[in-house]
């Protein structure tokens, strides 16, 4: 029998998370670092959130995470996703998702917002104008 392996994405801001699942007894990690050790601990508690929800299934996975570019919390975001969307389509259960999407749609769904970049020859800010002086 050949072992059923899920490979998914997911992307926040400018991180991107990559990761595979594979049958196994539980252990996940991300960015070669086990869960229980993840830091910050805000981010470690964003990544249980998807794991809780389908706790049933957790005991009976293996799963690696790559996340790299943006910051610590974007990074957080798009590897909470990418546990979920590998969690769904490993069990294609419609119920799961389902409760996945009851309990925050960013979990299947990537969110694509980005910073607004700074103007040229402008302030250093995306929005504030130059102050006129008339005087």
């Amino acid at each position: 029998m050949i072992a059923k392996v899920v490979h998914v994405s997911s992307r926040r801001k400018l991180a991107i998370a990559r990761g595979t699942l594979k049958e196994g007894k539980g252990m996940i990690r991300i960015n070669h670092q086990p869960l229980s050790v993840y830091e910050p601990k805000m981010a470690r508690l964003m990544l249980r959130e998807p794991l809780e929800i389908a706790n049933e299934y957790v005991k009976k996975i293996k799963m690696n995470i790559n996340v790299f570019g943006g910051g610590w919390h974007s990074q957080a975001e798009a590897a909470r996703g990418c546990i979920a969307k590998a969690l769904v389509e490993f069990t294609k259960s419609k119920q799961l998702k389902q409760d996945f999407l009851d309990y925050d749609r960013t979990l299947m769904v990537d969110d694509v917002r980005f910073t607004e970049p700074s103007k040229p020859n402008d302030s250093g800010k995306a929005r504030k104008k130059r102050q006129k002086s008339y005087r």
